[in-house]
């Protein structure tokens, strides 16, 4: 891998994880590892062009289906898919068929530019990544074949002692922190070849006093309230967070076009 290679352009595809769920800006709005990789990438490389097609909730399916073909047309330099996470966290999930449909998009995005970026998704430590870990390194595995059959880098979140620390992660125990997020944008940055910001971003935060049992206690009813039982209802009902949401960035324009940059 060269040291700071010249990409002029960059395509985000996939979920609430790459459209930066809970990195969230004074204006309301998300930002997010694609947003500040984009605006890293801007800064050395002049004209730089920058598309988010993430939509919070999407299943692999629908990332195929709705966001693909969109993004291969676009014929950038870089493009990240991230998706079927959210796949393995259905009740029930056919890993043959989350296989076939990951396999068909990058089938399709390889081509289409210079370097496609896979990743192994950060878990954070506690019950719920313990009762899916099956199926997550089984999605990973498939990940690692795709990025060695069609020449593209697989970044090793899943890995990184970092992430998995609950503080590195929002409330809502599904999406990172603004901290979190950052550390992967640097993850993506050193895997593209340029120079590290952070070599530490792996390394875990110093350690803190841990919260009384009381205190864990109405956090853990407040998660439930707030993130656990809607997350729930939704599962059974078949609905999903982004439905009628538009993707975050349609358009491959240039970087200071950001509507949260100022």
């Amino acid at each position: 891998m060269q040291t700071n290679p010249t990409y002029s352009s960059l395509v985000a595809v996939g979920d609430s994880f790459t459209e930066g769920m809970s990195d969230l800006l004074p204006d309301g709005s998300y930002r997010g590892w694609a947003d500040l990789l984009a605006g890293r990438m801007a800064a050395v490389t002049p004209g730089f062009r920058y598309a988010n097609l993430a939509v919070r909730g999407k299943l692999i399916q629908q990332i195929v289906d709705e966001q693909v073909d969109v993004a291969a047309a676009m014929q950038a330099d870089v493009i990240t898919l991230v998706g079927g996470l959210n796949d393995t966290l259905r009740p029930k999930c056919d890993m043959v068929r989350v296989r076939d449909l990951l396999t068909e998009a990058v089938e399709r995005l390889a081509p289409s530019c210079k370097q496609l970026v896979l990743m192994r998704s950060p878990g954070r430590q506690g019950p719920v990544l313990e009762r899916f870990r099956p199926r997550m390194e089984e999605l990973f595995t498939v990940v690692d074949e795709l990025g060695a059959r069609h020449g593209a880098v697989v970044v090793d979140l899943y890995g990184a002692p970092s992430l998995s620390d609950p503080r590195l992660w929002d409330v809502d125990r599904l999406h990172l922190s603004a901290e979190g997020h950052r550390r992967v944008a640097e993850a993506v940055w050193q895997t593209l070849g340029y120079d590290p910001e952070d070599t530490e971003w792996r390394t875990p935060i110093p350690a803190t006093v841990p919260p009384r049992w009381v205190a864990r206690r109405i956090a853990d009813a407040r998660f439930a309230r707030q993130h656990l039982l809607p997350w729930i209802g939704r599962r059974l009902t078949g609905r999903s967070s982004g439905d009628g949401l538009p993707p975050k960035r349609p358009d491959l324009l240039p970087y200071e076009h950001l509507p949260h940059e100022h």
